[in-house]
């Protein structure tokens, strides 16, 4: 009896003892397993942060490029209208000096031998105009053809310097409505009508029946 007894007891020991050692071991994988989650989720949040983080880098490096765009893009804006605004502002160099005289009268033919004049071929034919004292130009602001004020119509538009329309304004305010002659040595170029004092230096020629008429007169008027 006794013997028996012991037996069942001895057993009753080692079944205790393992389910001790399978509750530890189930408390060890339950924590590994713990541990584990716990590092994948750190993971996912590290990993989460890091594309968050390239995505906010990339956004900025992406504003920076639009704004540096946007700079450059202004800068060339800028260049190009200072370069433009210098070229419209650069002088015309004549090839000869023009000279604008004040037309006293004018006469049929050629002008004869010692007359202060020049002679010119007219719609009527040879005309000789008798000039007064004048002004001569070597430079002008611009010098362009552009649209007439009537359809189809060509004029050609002179701006004269600073320096050149003082004694512009004066001659035309003595010779309005009478003609003024725009002669290249011994060459005339046109002789339009002054109908108002120029003051500003603007100066409109108009007649010219077409665009080519208009460029010739420009490279008339350089001294080309």
């Amino acid at each position: 009896m006794t013997l028996r007894l012991d037996v069942e007891a001895d057993g009753d020991e080692d079944s205790t003892d393992a389910r001790r050692r399978e509750r530890s071991r189930a408390r060890q994988r339950e924590a590994a397993a713990v541990k584990r989650s716990r590092a994948e989720l750190r993971g996912g949040h590290a990993r989460q942060s890091g594309q968050e983080q390239a995505a906010r880098e990339h956004r900025a490096a992406l504003v920076t490029m639009v704004l540096t765009l946007g700079i450059l893009i202004a800068a060339v804006a800028v260049t190009g209208g200072l370069i433009a605004n210098s070229m419209r502002n650069r002088p015309v160099a004549l090839a000869s000096p023009l000279q604008i005289f004040p037309v006293m009268q004018t006469s049929p033919g050629a002008c004869p031998a010692g007359t202060q004049g020049v002679s010119g071929q007219t719609t009527t034919g040879l005309v000789c105009y008798q000039l007064t004292q004048g002004m001569s130009i070597r430079k002008v602001s611009d010098l362009r053809v552009q649209r007439g004020r009537t359809g189809g119509a060509y004029d050609v538009a002179v701006t004269l310097r600073p320096s050149d329309r003082k004694a512009f304004a004066q001659l035309t305010r003595t010779t309005v409505g009478r003609d003024v002659a725009f002669v290249i040595g011994n060459r005339l170029i046109t002789a339009p009508r002054v109908e108002m004092a120029i003051t500003d230096g603007k100066v409109v020629i108009t007649g010219t029946p077409d665009h080519a008429s208009a460029t010739r007169l420009v490279r008339d008027l350089k001294g080309h």
